[in-house]
């Protein structure tokens, strides 16, 4: 299984950060262990002072593709959730000062909450799809995804230029604007729609 992550995919979310917006999809990847699943606690890592949440749409591959043509496109995902990309903020910006790779801000062990799964169906590809994530009961983060810079579909083409995708893969669709530091006992729950899909607790 592959974990890919698009960042900058919200205009919001880049211009908060100070980067520019990409022309083409920027992707980076996070290992299997980086998963955190449904419920279970997340723990602050002790070689940072500034971990971020990011909530973001997550869909997992269904089938084999290579070079996956736009007609095909929606034939290889059929599966939805709300996910948490968990960044080390103070050490990315370090590695982009130095113009060096993310993957110690950003893969780390549990870096990857994923929610419980939906299906993916021909109505929901075809609409726009709502998710936000409330901290404590507050609202921190709302998105839709319509307001995507590449959409589902498109990064699948373009992932697929570089990379086999295998039935198990995961995308990490990027996350809107709204993103902050969390601290210790914060309660974390991320929704598409009205509907539930992912909690943690901030130990």
């Amino acid at each position: 299984m592959k974990i890919f992550c698009v960042g900058r995919n919200y205009i919001d979310h880049a211009k908060e950060l100070n980067n520019d917006i990409p022309p083409e999809p920027v992707i980076f990847m996070k290992p299997p262990t980086a998963l955190l699943r449904n419920g279970k606690p997340f723990y602050i890592p002790d070689f940072s002072n500034n971990i971020h949440y990011e909530a973001e749409l997550v869909v997992k591959i269904s089938k084999n593709g290579k070079h996956i043509e736009k007609e095909f496109a929606r034939e290889y995902y059929n599966e939805l959730t709300v996910g948490i990309d968990f960044t080390a903020r103070d050490i990315q910006n370090k590695l982009k000062d130095k113009g060096l790779p993310w993957e110690l801000a950003k893969g780390f062990d549990f870096s990857a909450g994923v929610g419980e799964w939906i299906d993916f169906t021909d109505v929901l590809k075809r609409s726009d799809i709502d998710f936000r994530l409330d901290i404590n009961h507050d609202t921190v983060q709302t998105g839709n995804s319509s307001n995507m810079i590449f959409s589902i579909d498109n990064l699948i083409i373009y992932i697929s230029r570089f990379f086999k995708l295998q039935a198990g893969d995961l995308i990490y669709t990027g996350t809107p604007a709204g993103v902050g530091k969390l601290k210790n006992g914060d309660k974390l729950e991320a929704f598409i729609g009205d509907k539930s899909l992912f909690y943690c607790e901030v130990r």
